[in-house]
């Protein structure tokens, strides 16, 4: 009877949730009214729609909350554009964790200013606690792929998940190392999840919200304006143990995810580069600024063993020292095979893999990635694809 109280009173609070998401849209979109502002609204009032209800008085009395701001509350008027919202939110079957939900990350409540909802497509999972980004840059040299390949793998065979932005080049090659090791990855967005970008990795998006996770603290519809990416960027490290940076320019986006880490008391890993090479002048600069030096992956590990003792992969592989390998060749289909046999062993361009088959593009690319996934092919620059 003690059980089936605890689960029905479960049930009435994901419930009663799902039904206050307005009001939680509602609450972060009051002018004036930011995280901290409403963690101490809620610690007074526990649910937004109480928030709402409340007399102007009982708003003014919260610590902290200007009478101007409880003013704003009351006057609140946009419930069409929540309701538009919430309609798109519902066509393209994403869901909102709030901060309140046992879904929404730990970790991430304990950064600075953490978004009060999260737009999620797929699930975060429990495990999703033990996790490492991987960040560098969108022109990666073929010394950055295979490092990123390694990385990723290695470290998803341990169990950890793999968090990245899934931009071009260092995060793209780190999320589909990832599923190909058969692990789980987070992509965190600079836009909203209607509009994922870049473009070209939609379905790379897709098959990320179905073994994964995407997620986004901003609203539907959201460009990916240049300013929304250091924002981005807090969420990547905050959702990590540590941040690896391979391959980033002393201009690059990468090092203001270290920084984030840096500030939040994250780990901050840097892979070692060519002392010629642009792509590598803000990882050098790293490994001076005092982050722990890469070339193995056992460098991370030992960095972070005091934080993975309830991983249970990664104790695992403590305990037998050694990684198992699987070589038997995935199952694949007649479309599979059929690509792979225009692939041969020559780089060959996707047009060319695409008139050959008489295989439109929609059709082309999930195939393709799927080859990818299961670690029989690679992209190389200039949408060009080779047999491992």
């Amino acid at each position: 009877m003690r059980v089936f109280r605890q689960a029905h009173i479960l049930y009435l609070l994901n419930n009663m949730n799902s039904a206050n998401i307005k009001y939680w849209l509602a609450l972060t979109n009051v002018k004036d009214i930011g995280p901290a502002a409403i963690k101490r609204l809620l610690s007074v009032f526990i649910l937004p729609e109480k928030v709402f209800k409340a007399a102007l008085s009982e708003i003014s009395d919260v610590l902290n909350i200007r009478e101007s701001q409880a003013k704003n509350i009351k006057e609140f008027d946009e419930w069409d554009k929540v309701e538009k919202e919430i309609q798109k939110i519902k066509k393209h079957d994403i869901r909102i964790i709030t901060f309140n939900d046992t879904e929404y990350p730990e970790s991430l409540k304990q950064i600075d200013s953490p978004p009060m909802l999260l737009y999620c497509k797929g699930f975060v999972d429990p495990n999703d606690r033990y996790a490492v980004a991987i960040v560098g840059s969108r022109m990666m040299t073929e010394y950055g792929r295979r490092v990123a390949e390694k990385i990723a793998s290695e470290l998803s065979n341990c169990g950890l998940t793999i968090v990245s932005g899934m931009a071009k080049g260092i995060d793209t090659i780190s999320h589909k190392s990832a599923l190909k090791a058969g692990g789980r990855s987070i992509a965190v967005l600079g836009s909203g999840l209607d509009r994922p970008y870049p473009f070209e990795n939609n379905e790379l998006f897709r098959v990320l919200s179905k073994s994964g996770c995407v997620l986004s603290e901003f609203a539907m519809g959201t460009p990916p304006n240049k300013e929304n990416f250091p924002r981005r960027n807090r969420l990547i490290s905050g959702l990590s143990l540590g941040v690896i940076v391979i391959e980033a320019t002393k201009e690059s986006g990468s090092l203001i995810t270290a920084n984030y880490a840096l500030e939040q008391n994250k780990e901050v890993f840097a892979v070692p580069g060519n002392i010629t090479s642009k792509s590598s002048s803000g990882t050098n600069e790293l490994i001076k600024k005092g982050a722990k030096l890469v070339q193995v992956v056992d460098d991370i590990l030992e960095e972070l063993h005091p934080h993975l003792a309830g991983l249970k992969e990664y104790s695992l592989k403590i305990l037998s020292k050694k990684t198992t390998t699987v070589n038997n060749l995935p199952e694949i289909s007649d479309d599979e095979k059929n690509i792979l046999s225009v692939i041969g062993n020559d780089l060959v361009h996707i047009d060319i893999i695409s008139r050959k088959l008489n295989l439109v593009p929609t059709r082309l690319h999930p195939l393709l990635l799927d080859l990818e996934i299961k670690g029989l092919i690679r992209q190389t620059e200039g949408n060009k694809f080779c047999i491992i």
